[in-house]
């Protein structure tokens, strides 16, 4: 035991004695930072050890000293946007490390699972629609930038984190995610500015994966059981996600998160709003953000056949049903609706292959609620109950802006359930924009009216603005 002791002090005192400094790989040439804003930069070095920052745009140095662990944390203050190439240098001793083509402008967080990883590539049978056009572009290595998290698990906190930062050009965009690509893209081609986006997405991950062990530990009933775990499905183990891709993240300095998950967690809908409440909470938490002010935009699950639901119950539109209000609970949140986003030849792909307007829609989110875009229409509209009138059913639809839907005529997804218990499809229906509801016409009694509710009901009902309506089931009393 004593010799055990010794060799472990040794190896530790050797540690300190050749302790080297270092940043976090996230901070390396080519990365994007936060505007305006008092961005993050870490490491470690020799422990107590004086660490300075210097950046081309200041005079003046940033300063900090490494704890008893070696680690080091500061800040510096970062100037408006702008295309010019910036250096960032950190020295401590006679050690220093210099970062190139640095860029300032917006910065976001783009997580999730498999429709959020899935890169410009796509994936086997599984396309994203006119990527060609956009990897085959001009370069534009200053407008989008992304640092790509490779995937990892741990059973401990990875300090570090494993990957680079490259810039949007027909050898780099292939291998972007999608969705992350379109969103960088629209609010570069909005902003004029450079957009940077830090991805960590996880395919086939649980909520459960980007919680720490303690928050499972004091709010979930997951079995922590580390043998426990081995056995569970990889992409389904909880925390150890978390450990390797979030925790050599956490504190980026970012302008807010999009979040793009759910599949795994379908027939778990009954938990998802809690643990989603939690997972945002404490993320938060790591940026610093008591206040809420990171915004949080996530988009509904995909239409898919593959989630095991049938005609009378399905757990992919209760899942959707969460999403929502886990969006309408958490502060500063909103949602995607990509009900409308799904060809019939894809019921049975779980990634569909318009991620152009997926991202588009986030991005529309973030332009009109945190860069001032307010005539740019970001919400899809909701329904908030039905009833039965006269001659069939009103379904109250009040936030659908200026003319209503863009059709009457042909409508898919939309169905009543008569006193027989069974379903009936409906292709006509009007909204009236006097009474704010949809009004269907109907010969039988109606129990209830659903739309877009279902494993893969894509429906095709939209504002003439283009957002399609968000799914609904309502019983009539």
């Amino acid at each position: 035991m004593n010799r055990i002791l010794f060799v472990a002090a040794l190896a530790l005192a050797s540690f300190s004695a050749n302790a080297k400094l270092t940043v976090n790989k996230v901070f390396s040439d080519g990365m994007v930072l936060q505007q305006n804003a008092e961005a993050a930069i870490w490491g470690t070095a020799d422990p107590g050890a004086k660490v300075s920052v210097s950046v081309s745009w200041a005079k003046k140095d940033v300063t900090c000293v490494a704890g008893e662990d070696g680690k080091w944390k500061l800040a510096v203050s970062t100037p408006a946007a702008s295309y010019t190439h910036q250096t960032v240098s950190v020295k401590s001793g006679k050690e220093s490390i210099d970062i190139q083509n640095v860029l300032v402008g917006e910065v976001w967080f783009a997580s999730g699972q498999s429709n959020m990883e899935m890169p410009m590539r796509g994936f086997f049978n599984c396309p994203v629609r006119d990527a060609d056009k956009f990897i085959n572009a001009k370069p534009d290595t200053d407008g989008i930038r992304m640092f790509m998290q490779k995937k990892g698990q741990s059973y401990e906190p990875v300090e570090d984190a494993d990957g680079q930062w490259n810039g949007a050009s027909p050898e780099t965009v292939a291998e972007m995610s999608a969705t992350a690509f379109f969103f960088a893209h629209k609010l570069h081609e909005m902003l004029d500015v450079p957009v940077g986006i830090v991805c960590n997405a996880y395919g086939g991950s649980r909520v459960e994966g980007w919680l720490p062990k303690s928050i499972h530990e004091a709010h979930t009933d997951e079995d922590l059981d580390v043998e426990h775990i081995k056995q569970m499905s990889e992409n389904h183990r909880p925390y150890v996600i978390y450990n390797a891709v979030l925790n050599p993240l956490k504190g980026y300095t970012v302008k807010g998160f999009i979040w793009y998950q759910g599949c795994s967690n379908v027939g778990a809908h009954e938990t998802f709003v809690e643990r989603m409440g939690l997972m945002v909470e404490h993320w938060r938490s790591l940026w610093g953000d008591a206040d809420a002010k990171l915004p949080f935009y996530q988009v509904e699950i995909a239409p898919c056949d593959c989630y095991g639901g049938n005609a009378d119950y399905s757990s992919a539109a209760l899942l959707r049903a969460a999403q929502h209000e886990s969006a309408r609970t958490i502060p500063n949140s909103a949602i995607v609706v990509t009900n409308d986003l799904a060809e019939p030849y894809e019921a049975w792909n779980i990634h569909p292959c318009q991620k152009q307007q997926v991202g588009e829609r986030l991005a529309m989110l973030a332009l009109n609620r945190d860069y001032g875009f307010s005539g740019i229409h970001c919400y899809s509209p909701v329904a908030t109950r039905a009833w039965a009138v006269e001659v069939g059913v009103a379904v109250e639809i009040p936030d659908v802006k200026w003319n209503g839907f863009d059709r009457t005529h042909e409508i898919n997804g939309l169905e009543v359930k008569t006193a027989d218990g069974a379903w009936h499809k409906v292709s006509d229906a009007a909204y009236s924009w006097e009474k704010k509801y949809l009004e269907i016409n109907c010969v039988d009694k109606v129990t209830a009216v659903r739309y877009g509710w279902g494993d893969f009901v894509p429906g095709n009902l939209h504002d003439c603005f283009g957002l399609p309506l968000a799914p609904f089931c309502f019983e009539l009393k």
